[in-house]
């Protein structure tokens, strides 16, 4: 294999790891692997899974891992070991351009700006010319852009075998190419999809595979819990209001007064919104007062809902995108009425398996039912015919612990193994704990921490990531600095999260070389910045999970019934695995030296802060701001003394 891949050089616990992967495949086990950053985890599951033979599923935490997944990682390993195996990429079916809804779009000429109408064009001869449909081919139209839900379909809007596209569907395609793979590349959000609604082509891929991999394993709690859960809200009702008024008047013009039929619809809509005055409230249902107007409103919108909807059945036939309209207003209904009855019934029993709970945003609503466990729900997926099921992550325990992930996941009793990192974190690396920092819920906390940071930046010439919990602290830290940058005529590139795309954002970030970049949660992972344009990565504080989180809240309840703490038991391993992604942007590889600074001063004022250090890379450690300083002057293999 060394001989094979460029640069490639064993490493003991990628062997290690790789064995104990053949060996849950060859006899249809569980288990679940820890690699410390570095030690090569993609070839470690790759190698076994290429030649034990069989169906393969492996599952990754974005569409960007994907690609990488197939495009570069998957043939490299495939062509060092010679083997036969065919490989596939199934992605959900917003990914790939729908021909029916592109004819419609250029038929419709329904565009308003003229980026889109160029975009447009770019998508209709992209389709001629493309053989997978796939938009992450097409870069010259941003994933992003507007048009591509105009020219994609949706479960709700596929017309099926009875499209005349059929035969050249891209979704199709990719579905048959999968099921005839050896291997097949998906993510996490389409195989959970998948289980809970039947429609990304995973359901039929599961019965013939022998080995499923979750890589990035550590985000599938949070991924299943969103798609075991429901969430229905009033813009989807705003946006089907819509589409009726469009359909009608298109096709049934006769048949209704529609702007009359879809106003009650809207008003209630919108004043089930206003039942709550203030912007950006959670609430579990429990906590809605019975005086508040909102559960009269509720009833107000489902019955209103059920009116429009009979008018809809009385014109269904005249066209399928009238009848499309019938049933998405029955699922809304169903939806809203479930929520509803579940909270009666909750009430009456006094506890439930799901969490009721609301979301007020500026325009919208959203009621959500969120499972309490997910580990029942993926206990069930993975009965049926004996298969291996390997999942790994470089973050899964607390200081060699797994049982939190395993009881998340419901693998109570499966085999979990942790192998550490080749690197040698105490001289590459250093943890610096500020002293004098105020509580973390101080209202000037966060001009504290950069205070405490400016200094640290100016002696790392920039090169620096600043991770923050909140958008809030993003905000007001990218203020600060940039004031400061300023004053102090500090040369650093400044990037921002929310300013630019992510990619766009490490690119420049990568080729800047002495930038500060400033993002919250999705920086903190599946970010990989090699050498030294990274060397100083800066958390404003320990990530907690915000405290006015209902399902948060219902778990610990949950585990406090059982005679466990909710703080020793949930938040606190969250939190330590989210710090460990966090702290695992700095060292990349055998040569990269950094400085992790944490300014939360409850990392060494609480009795759980060791617990939180010591779940860490072993990183030397000191609180004194001049030999954090110093250690970007130090000698590579000079050891610069710390506390």
């Amino acid at each position: 294999m060394g001989a094979s891949i460029q640069g490639f050089r064993p490493r003991r616990s990628q062997t290690e790891m790789a064995k104990a992967i053949a060996s849950a495949i060859a006899a249809q086990r569980t288990l679940v692997a820890e690699a410390g950053t570095g030690t090569g985890k993609t070839y470690a599951y790759l190698v076994p899974a290429l030649l034990w033979g069989g169906k393969v599923i492996l599952s990754t935490g974005t569409k960007n891992l994907q690609d990488q997944l197939y495009l570069r990682d998957i043939p490299t390993v495939r062509k060092a070991l010679n083997a036969p195996v065919s490989v596939a990429l199934l992605k959900g079916r917003a990914n790939y351009a729908c021909h029916f809804h592109l004819e419609r779009t250029l038929q419709n000429g329904r565009l308003t700006s003229r980026e889109d109408v160029g975009y447009l064009r770019e998508i209709s001869r992209f389709v001629k010319t493309t053989s997978s449909g796939d938009k992450a081919e097409l870069s010259r139209v941003p994933e992003s852009a507007p048009v591509w839900n105009l020219v994609t379909s949706t479960r709700e809007n596929c017309m099926g075998a009875e499209c005349q596209y059929y035969q050249d569907c891209f979704v199709m395609k990719a579905r048959k190419e999968a099921q005839q793979a050896d291997v097949v590349v998906v993510n996490h959000h389409l195989f959970f999809a998948d289980v809970a609604l039947k429609d990304t082509g995973v359901a039929e891929l599961l019965p013939s595979a022998n080995t499923i991999i979750f890589d990035e394993a550590h985000q599938l709690p949070e991924t299943a819990t969103l798609f075991f859960g429901e969430t229905v809200s009033t813009s989807q009702v705003l946006e089907l209001c819509r589409d009726v008024l469009a359909e009608g008047l298109a096709h049934a013009r006769d048949g209704a007064d529609w702007p009359k039929l879809i106003a009650p619809v809207e008003r209630a809509a919108r004043d089930l919104r206003l039942a709550f005055p203030q912007d950006m409230v959670r609430l579990a249902a429990h906590q809605i007062a019975p005086s508040s107007t909102f559960f009269p409103a509720l009833e107000k919108l489902i019955d209103e809902m059920q009116a429009m909807g009979e008018v809809l059945s009385g014109q269904a036939e005249r066209a399928e995108t009238i009848e499309q309209c019938r049933a998405r207003t029955v699922e809304l209904c169903e939806k809203l009425s479930a929520w509803d009855s579940a909270r009666g019934a909750a009430q009456e029993e006094g506890a439930n398996d799901r969490v009721l709970w609301l979301e007020a945003f500026t325009h919208s609503l959203q009621l959500h039912r969120t499972p309490l466990s997910i580990a029942p729900i993926f206990n069930k997926q993975r009965e049926g015919s004996p298969r291996a099921w390997i999942f790994t992550s470089a973050t899964l325990a607390v200081k060699n612990d797994f049982n939190h992930y395993l009881s998340q996941m419901g693998l109570w009793d499966e085999q979990a193994q942790a192998w550490p990192s080749p690197f040698d974190y105490g001289k590459q690396g250093l943890l610096y704990v500020p002293e004098n920092l105020p509580q973390p819920n101080a209202l000037e906390y966060t001009d504290a921490v950069i205070d405490a940071a400016l200094p640290m930046i100016e002696a790392s010439g920039g090169r620096a990531f600043l991770l923050c919990t909140t958008i809030r602290a993003v905000n007001r830290a990218a203020e600060r600095l940039r004031t400061e940058f300023e004053k102090r005529g500090l040369p650093f590139p400044l990037l921002v999260q929310g300013e630019s795309g992510r990619t766009e954002l490490l690119d420049r970030f990568r080729t800047a070389g002495n930038a500060v970049l400033i993002g919250s949660q999705s920086f903190w992972e599946g970010v990989d910045v090699r050498g030294e344009a990274l060397s100083l990565v800066i958390i404003d504080k320990l990530p907690f999970s915000p405290p006015d989180d209902p399902v948060l809240a219902a778990r610990i309840d949950a585990l406090e019934k059982k005679g466990l703490n909710g703080f020793v038991h949930h938040q606190l391993p969250a939190a330590i695995i989210n710090l460990k992604q966090g702290a695992g942007r700095l060292i990349r590889d055998e040569t990269d030296r950094g400085v992790l600074m944490i300014c939360d001063p409850r990392l060494i004022s609480k009795p759980y802060g060791r617990r939180i250090w010591q779940s860490l890379p072993p990183f030397r450690r000191t609180r004194d701001a001049q030999v954090a300083r110093s250690f970007f002057t130090a000698p590579p293999d000079g050891d610069s003394p710390a506390e």
